[in-house]
């Protein structure tokens, strides 16, 4: 297990999360769109603000290779400090747990626990 969590870990700082270039298969050559919605639920569909909070868990918070994808979630805060519910998965749910486009607390939180966890140079730069 430690092996395929290591070897997991290095593969998703492969490549920057921001930019989410990792190899595809099946001829895509470009991460769905919604790799780069921030939602909660979490479900089937994989997000930015999921890989950090993988690699933060995992204690690598710090790395630098992470430095856009803390850019990138810092720039969908809106202005008046929390994100989004871009990927709500209403519809797909037993219940709608939020509306979708508008302020989470959920994405919130796990955004806020993140950058907890961020490097405070990132943060407050």
């Amino acid at each position: 297990m430690s092996w395929a969590i290591e070897a997991s870990a290095a593969f998703l700082l492969s490549r920057d999360p921001a930019v989410a270039d990792y190899p595809m298969g099946w001829g895509n050559r470009r991460p769905s769109g919604s790799w780069f919605k921030l939602g909660f639920p979490s479900g089937y569909v994989a997000d930015v603000l999921q890989v950090l909070e993988a690699l933060g868990e995992l204690g690598l918070a710090g790395d630098s290779r992470l430095i856009r994808a803390y850019g990138w979630l810092l720039a969908k805060r809106a202005t008046d400090g929390r994100w989004r519910n871009e990927y709500a998965y209403n519809g797909k749910t037993w219940i709608d747990v939020e509306p979708q486009g508008k302020p989470s607390k959920w994405v919130t939180l796990r955004a806020m626990i993140v950058l907890r966890g961020a490097p405070s140079a990132i943060v407050v730069g």
